[in-house]
């Protein structure tokens, strides 16, 4: 049984627990195999290696196309592929529209089949905003800095607390990893942008693994992350109410939210091997190590992301455009820069609840699954 350290003495534990990363997932389907059934739209790649735009996809015109489910799962396979999707003019795409594509897209792609959308955990909270229509859902949580300031107030080391620059590396996060079961998809439109500024970033977990020596990066499959956000059950309590349960799976119940996930998983639909769970906002530490080990290794994957810029899609917003991305082989950061030029910064994002992370050992990285050398 291996050894697990403990954080408070920097110690071993002889009585702890040997908590194994999965390595199968029986209820997910094999790699999935892109039809053609998108061919006919235009698009253009970000990167070659992260990002696409379609910029004349109409999300209502999938939904009610007489092949939506063939084009759902094939667009699916291509946000995994790729890592994210922009779009633009998503005007006439309604709340209850976006929420269904969302589902559909982890339904179609073989997601287990009693999980669905993600409830956020302090949707109660009175500091939440409503939507556009005056309406509020639980499967729909808007983004507006303004209102997350009162939000997470209990939060430590937010904007304002020290006198230092703010560290934007720790804006890098995949959505709900503090879940037992985190989000596959996630679907953000923006409503209101401002006149510039607020764009949002994604990083490709494929080509970050990708850029690990062999050697490292099959010691880096042994080990787990800690995923804890403490936050929601301090401003459930701070605001007198219950955090929600289930959300979006009958494994995302109570108020710990801090699972232990792999920091290396497979990607059900493409395969392929990402890190995930080895740096961002949520990751707390790397079990099993010793503590200047653990700051030492989510360091080096941080130093990966913010130094190979050419892993790194970036989106500059337009009014209706929309960006779906998958969580499992992608980290996000917005850029808070929008108080410096005034206006608001408002969307509305739906997230999937997809499978427990895991880790098959006979997958492959992205390189070596399409053939493409390092150098």
């Amino acid at each position: 049984m291996p050894s697990v350290i403990d954080s408070e003495n920097n110690t071993m534990s002889d009585s702890a627990i040997d908590e194994k990363i999965p390595t199968s997932c029986p209820s997910c389907p094999t790699p999935l195999v892109y039809s053609g059934s998108l061919d006919h739209l235009p698009f253009f790649e970000i990167t070659p290696i992260i990002g696409r735009e379609y910029p004349t996809l109409k999300i209502t015109g999938i939904l009610h196309s007489n092949n939506a489910e063939q084009q759902i799962r094939d667009l699916a396979i291509i946000i995994s592929e790729r890592g994210v999707v922009f779009l633009r003019d998503q005007n006439d795409l309604h709340i209850s529209d976006q929420k269904q594509f969302c589902d559909l897209l982890g339904k179609y792609s073989g997601r287990p089949a009693d999980h669905g959308l993600h409830v956020h955990p302090i949707y109660r909270d009175p500091g939440n905003l409503s939507l556009p229509d005056g309406s509020t859902d639980e499967n729909i949580y808007v983004i507006n800095s303004e209102a997350q300031k009162k939000i997470y107030k209990t939060m430590g080391g937010r904007p304002g607390s020290t006198n230092e620059p703010r560290d934007l590396s720790r804006e890098w996060h995949s959505d709900s990893t503090f879940e037992n079961v985190p989000s596959d998809f996630s679907f953000l439109k923006m409503e209101e942008t401002p006149p510039h500024g607020g764009d949002t970033l994604w990083c490709s977990g494929y080509e970050v693994y990708d850029r690990i020596s062999p050697s490292f990066r099959s010691y880096l499959e042994t080990l787990t992350a800690t995923c804890a956000q403490p936050v929601f059950k301090s401003a459930a309590t701070a605001g007198g109410y219950q955090v929600m349960s289930p959300r979006g799976s009958p494994l995302n119940v109570g108020d710990e939210f801090a699972p232990k996930h792999p920091l290396v998983r497979t990607n059900r639909i493409t395969g392929w091997k990402a890190i995930f769970a080895g740096a961002g906002l949520h990751v707390t530490k790397i079990n099993d190590v010793y503590t200047h080990e653990d700051q030492m290794i989510r360091d080096y994957i941080m130093r990966l992301i913010t130094r190979n810029h050419d892993c790194i899609a970036r989106m500059k917003w337009t009014k209706n455009a929309g960006a779906i991305w998958n969580n499992s082989c992608v980290w996000h950061a917005a850029t808070p820069d929008t108080h410096l030029v005034g206006g608001n910064r408002i969307g509305v994002r739906a997230s999937s609840i997809g499978e427990v992370p895991y880790l098959d050992p006979n997958s492959k990285s992205r390189r070596e699954a399409l053939n493409i050398s390092i150098t």
